[in-house]
């Protein structure tokens, strides 16, 4: 027989059973669960192509001020995929959470899938821990820029380069010109400037926990996410779904919170600004030479990670 003050379904009659079946449709913060919003950063950095922007913090910024302004937020978190690319595009991303976790009194849990390296490891040294697969890849920190060289091939071919500048540099390492050491070494420069501000943040957001020497941790190798703990890269293996649940009970709700879009963007997919139109694109085939070249670029990004 069923207590006097449940249904035989097990819920409780009457008055309390109402408030329950209400609570149940109101969303998790205001049920009293914790919250703990989810933001998903996933692409090359900085890379544009016509239809396919990458990531900026132009684009992903109102996506993580929406997260760490959650009402009931105990926490936010970072799910990143990424091999890396623009390093001033990482830096800014990395210091806009910093920012907003500062800011809100939040703790950053960065969760990494695929692929965390290079500037994509940039971000992930915003969070106050590192979750990683143990066949995430992550590291690489490090610098990287390359051409090609086609003076030879233009002269076999009949062509003729003519270029006219204004400064004794500003056609530096042009590739249809022979190669300059003097211009290899300003840039070997430039990158070793850029090198040392990344392992400054990285030093800054790692401290104590860093256990590899210099000449290991920072010579642009990487490492699957075992690898990656015992050097201090990452903290633990954990997934996004069974962390938050360990570290905040079982009813945390997780929403993702995705950038905004219009009907026309969610229909034809989201564009850089100055992209030039569909119409050029797909009418005119104008913007594909473009698209080929950019998206063997992406490719050859993932590439050198395995993906």
């Amino acid at each position: 027989m069923a207590d006097i003050l449940t249904q035989p379904s097990g819920e409780p009659r009457g008055e309390q059973g109402l408030i329950d079946r209400w609570k149940a449709m109101l969303p998790a913060r205001l049920r009293g669960a914790p919250v703990v919003p989810v933001v998903r950063l996933s692409g090359v950095i900085g890379a544009v192509t016509p239809l396919r922007p990458g990531l900026t913090l132009a684009g992903v910024a109102k996506m993580l001020e929406r997260a760490f302004s959650m009402r009931g937020a105990k926490a936010v978190a970072i799910v990143i995929n990424s091999p890396g690319g623009s390093p001033v595009q990482s830096r800014q991303i990395y210091l806009r959470i910093r920012q907003l976790a500062a800011e809100k009194k939040l703790p950053v849990l960065i969760f990494v899938e695929d692929v965390a390296a290079s500037g994509g490891y940039m971000i992930a040294c915003a969070g106050d821990e590192i979750f990683c697969d143990p066949s995430s890849i992550l590291g690489s920190i490090g610098v990287v820029g390359g051409s090609f060289g086609m003076h030879e091939l233009i002269k076999k071919i009949g062509v003729e380069r003519r270029l006219y500048t204004a400064g004794e540099h500003k056609a530096m390492l042009d590739p249809f010109l022979p190669e300059d050491p003097n211009d290899v070494a300003r840039l070997k420069k430039i990158q070793r400037e850029i090198h040392a501000l990344f392992i400054s943040l990285v030093k800054e957001s790692r401290g104590a926990r860093l256990a590899g020497s210099d000449d290991v941790l920072f010579s642009g190798e990487y490492w699957a996410g075992e690898s990656a703990i015992s050097l201090g890269l990452a903290d633990a293996i954990g997934d996004l779904r069974s962390t938050l649940r360990t570290r905040f009970g079982d009813k945390v709700a997780m929403p993702v919170v995705t950038a905004p879009s219009g009907l026309l963007g969610g229909l034809f997919g989201r564009r850089a600004p100055g992209a030039g139109s569909l119409g050029s694109t797909f009418g005119g085939l104008s913007g594909l030479p473009e698209e080929l070249i950019s998206a063997l670029e992406t490719r050859a990004i993932w590439a050198r990670f395995g993906f």
